[in-house]
């Protein structure tokens, strides 16, 4: 931007946000600790320079906006802190299979779409078993408790306008399958039904929810559950990273949408494949 654009620019903005905060001149430049003909001076119509860093950002503070704002940086008016508030921000995670906030945020995003890695296999699609299993190391929940929250998942699932899609690593079924990493300690029987049944529900509730399987190897891809436009969650453990942010939504959105487009088995093909991975359990 040209120097006498920026300086028109300064001015137009400096002028509307005084008036929208009924600021005079005189109580701008109180404010900012300068003489008013310092203000009048930034605003005449034939000034083309700016101000130093200093009184810029003054002005910024006194009218609640950025400096860099102010001054044709950024298109956002906010203080950087409020931009980052807005976007951003850190939500508990109870480290439970039915995580309240996960829930809201089904409830929030009701005729939405919504796509979903998880960090081992989907909730919704767990036996009653392994959810026991799971819920042996929490004290803060019961395993019918786990089983209520999921059975409401389920149901949402279920309502007219769904639509769900899961992305998993091929290699986090083969590990259960097999009993190894994660899944090491869980007997082969609770493992060949858990099979059995992810394999029969992708079936059945096919095409409202689609399940992809992707190579690890190839791919990766952290936790991560995206609400449809409204929100993406990324887990880390005890915290979610929750963004709202629209430009920030649609680059993970466009993330999961690769995890798709390279799926070693795509959602047709999911139900055959892991059942074909009970030969595996031993």
């Amino acid at each position: 931007m040209h120097k006498n654009d920026r300086a028109d620019l300064f001015r137009t903005r400096l002028a509307a946000r005084m008036a929208l905060a009924g600021l005079s001149r005189s109580a701008l430049a109180r404010i900012a600790g300068v003489d008013r003909s310092t203000i009048a001076q930034l605003l005449a119509p034939d000034e083309v320079r700016l101000p130093n860093a200093h009184l810029a950002a003054e002005c910024a503070a006194a009218l609640g906006v950025s400096a860099d704002w102010l001054l044709g940086l950024s298109d956002r008016p906010e203080p950087a802190a409020e931009v980052l508030s807005a976007n951003f921000r850190m939500a508990t995670a109870h480290r439970t299979p039915a995580d309240e906030q996960i829930i809201a945020w089904h409830r929030e995003a009701a005729g939405y779409k919504i796509r979903h890695v998880p960090a081992t296999l989907p909730d919704i699609l767990k036996t009653e078993a392994v959810l026991e299993w799971e819920y042996a190391a929490f004290l803060d929940k019961t395993p019918e408790q786990a089983r209520g929250a999921m059975r409401e998942t389920v149901d949402w699932l279920r309502a007219p306008g769904s639509d769900y899609e899961i992305c998993v690593s091929i290699d986090k079924v083969r590990s259960l399958a097999r009993g190894e990493g994660y899944w090491e300690g869980l007997g082969r029987d609770v493992r060949a039904a858990q099979i059995a049944f992810m394999a029969d529900s992708c079936a059945r509730l096919y095409p409202s929810l689609r399940l992809y399987l992707y190579d690890s190897k190839k791919l990766f891809s952290a936790p991560v559950s995206i609400f449809g436009r409204l929100l993406a969650a990324v887990y880390v453990g005890q915290f979610y990273l929750v963004y709202r942010d629209s430009r920030q939504v649609s680059a993970l959105t466009e993330h999961f949408d690769a995890l798709v487009r390279d799926s070693e088995v795509d959602a047709r093909s999911a139900a055959t494949v892991i059942r074909a991975m009970l030969d595996e359990t031993g």
